[in-house]
């Protein structure tokens, strides 16, 4: 097989999962983000995730054998779908909306630029990482890794990481920009003060006539 059809086929590949999995997944969420919340997106996301990654990793030799290619590509599509029927969708959604709006452009770019950071330390890291334990084994150019096994566990690691944070991010759905920054309250407090700022002036100015 020559270098252009490798890339042929693997473009084809992609394009497929792209067309059955990822793409639905964006699409479920634009669907029912506002339903059920991103809060919960979030965290279904990460859950079915986590499942399916272990479910590719920790039988991963089964997975090798050409007869089981169908169930590997459909674990795989599985975990697309939920990366954009989740977190993939909620990381750009969340940041806009949970800032106070002093510092929402501040935050929601730096939010951002630590998700493209994620991006490429995790495409990568997993592109070295999958490399044969043994040197003689991997790739030309690439030092020794812990295998695709143990690269796909510690993936699910990452996602059960991932998990646990979402229980700290607020769920915005339903709410104002300004109700999730506080915008309204802090008004409200200082209305109050400006009021009994000027209670106070006048009763001063009463008993000093």
């Amino acid at each position: 097989m020559n270098a252009l059809e490798e890339v042929y086929r693997i473009a084809r590949a992609q394009t497929l999962i792209a067309l059955c999995s990822t793409v639905p997944g964006y699409w479920f969420t634009v669907a029912l983000i506002d339903r059920i919340g991103r809060f919960a997106i979030q965290l279904m996301g990460f859950f079915f995730m986590t499942v399916f990654m272990f479910a590719l990793a920790i039988p991963y030799e089964h997975w090798t054998h050409k007869d089981n290619r169908i169930g590997f590509v459909a674990l795989y599509s599985l975990i697309f779908f939920f990366a954009n029927f989740g977190p993939n969708a909620t990381t750009f959604v969340v940041p806009a909306e949970i800032f106070p709006a002093r510092f929402r452009s501040t935050c929601h770019g730096i939010s951002s630029a630590a998700g493209k950071l994620g991006a490429i330390v995790g495409a990568f890291g997993f592109l070295y990482l999958a490399q044969n334990k043994d040197k003689s084994k991997a790739d030309a150019g690439y030092p020794a890794g812990i295998g695709v096994k143990n690269s796909l566990l510690l993936l699910g690691v990452v996602n059960i990481l991932g998990f646990c944070f979402t229980f700290l991010v607020p769920e915005a759905n339903g709410k104002s920009l300004e109700e999730m920054s506080g915008e309204n309250e802090e008004e409200a407090g200082t209305s109050v003060e400006l009021e009994q700022s000027h209670s106070y002036n006048i009763i001063y100015s009463f008993f000093s006539l």
